[in-house]
């Protein structure tokens, strides 16, 4: 048997930390604008004032959860302080053994995976369907094993995955499916809400979200004991009491609760976002149009399903043959000309960018040991070459948001076709 753990290495004393929400737009600027500084709802000061004079007694965080949950017409609301907190809580409550298998969405962030992989639960990646950014049911189902339990869907750039098959596919093999909202809040799906598609989902109010508060997300659930126990072990740290004794920890949980002030921001933002996706509907269609009809640019597909796409990020592929200069060549020059922060994606490839997962697999730490796993595991971007294909020769900006005007959205065509006939063969 092979069980070791090994300690996380420490990181360099140079290393190029990574910035999240505002600190990551600093320094970008273009023709079009960027989310920062972000609109936000008319009540939020009313709200925030509520925590202040209520002393920190009052219910913002519980009132924000019931008007989230009437929203997306679910049951079940539960607030955490981000999206990965959020998936982190929902796989700690699925209960699942460690070396169960969870197949994933192979272009995503790792906050998708995060809390799966501390439940020790071995990720696998389907490859994307031919032309798309997403998964479908045609390429989770040979990853389905004896010892697959869930799916884990992503609905990248606001593309809702095309879930009808993939519902019955999980059906068939008795899968939780589980949706990954972060960038497709308020997007519907043959006239249904993003979020009420599986059996349970995460979304993110992450400050460049389309929703976005300081930071912020929560799960949702029809499942009533589902609901129940992801409150005990996200909220109550599996804390419980006892007489006689006070607190007992039947559990590993954590303390995954949305602040009060996050609460209050994340209500009023939800107050303006049926308007503001809305306008990324049309602003994303807009563009895709427009890129459309530059020859070797291929914008991302919008599937006839997609009845509203609440846009958070857009991109493109282009044909290398059309062209004389790289993709990332191709990517500078827009960024250069306007399209502020127009940059390669190929990091959303999780196979290959989860590179501790790579060394885990390799030397079987746990839980890639035997037991619990029965064969080994390797990671990189032959795991989903059709993703890997996609990301090479695709092109995002920083991300889309309500303030883009028609002009704006005109401006961004113009761009890409003037980069394009520059660099055309």
């Amino acid at each position: 048997m092979n069980a070791k753990r090994t300690a996380t290495k420490p990181p360099r004393a140079k290393t190029n930390r990574a910035k999240f929400g505002a600190a990551a737009y600093e320094g970008l600027s273009g023709k079009i604008p960027t989310p920062f500084p972000r609109h936000i709802g008319g009540n939020a000061m009313a709200y925030l004032k509520e925590v202040v004079d209520s002393g920190l007694t009052c219910n913002m965080t519980e009132r924000f959860e019931a008007a989230f949950a009437k929203t997306v017409g679910v049951k079940h609301c539960i607030a955490t302080p981000g999206c990965t907190p959020a998936l982190a809580v929902l796989a700690a409550s699925l209960r699942l053994k460690p070396g169960d298998e969870v197949i994933f969405s192979p272009v995503t962030d790792y906050g998708t995976l995060m809390g799966f992989i501390k439940e020790d639960i071995i990720p696998v990646f389907a490859d994307t369907a031919p032309g798309s950014i997403n998964l479908s049911a045609k390429t989770i189902e040979p990853c389905i094993t004896g010892r697959t339990r869930a799916v884990v869907v992503v609905h990248k750039t606001g593309i809702i995955c095309d879930m009808d098959p993939i519902n019955a596919l999980a059906k068939k093999h008795g899968l939780i499916v589980i949706e990954d909202c972060c960038q497709a809040v308020m997007g519907r799906y043959k006239g249904r809400l993003a979020g009420t598609l599986g059996h349970a989902a995460g979304f993110s109010f992450d400050s460049e979200k389309t929703m976005g508060s300081d930071t912020g997300g929560c799960l949702v659930t029809n499942d009533d004991d589902l609901a129940s126990y992801a409150r005990f072990i996200g909220h109550s740290r599996g804390a419980e009491m006892r007489p006689g004794f006070g607190r007992i920890h039947s559990a590993a949980g954590y303390a995954h609760r949305m602040p009060l002030c996050t609460a209050a921001i994340s209500l009023a933002q939800l107050e303006i976002v049926h308007e503001n996706v809305q306008r990324r509907d049309r602003i994303a269609r807009l563009i895709t149009s427009g890129l459309a009809k530059i020859p070797g640019v291929i914008p991302l597909p919008i599937p006839k399903y997609l009845d509203t796409y609440s846009c958070w990020m857009l991109g493109f592929n282009i044909d290398p043959t059309a062209f004389t200069c790289t993709v990332d060549e191709f990517a500078q020059q827009c960024d250069a000309m306007g399209l502020p922060g127009a940059g390669t994606a190929r990091y959303y490839l999780m196979p290959a960018a989860l590179t501790f997962l790579q060394e885990m697999a390799a030397s079987q730490t746990y839980p890639f040991s035997t037991p619990p796993t029965a064969h080994g595991y390797k990671y990189s971007a032959d795991n989903c070459p059709t993703a890997a294909a996609f990301l090479d020769t695709f092109i995002r900006w920083v991300t889309v948001c309500d303030k883009y005007t028609d002009e704006h959205c005109a401006t961004a065509v113009q761009i890409v076709r003037a980069v394009a006939e520059r660099n055309r063969k």
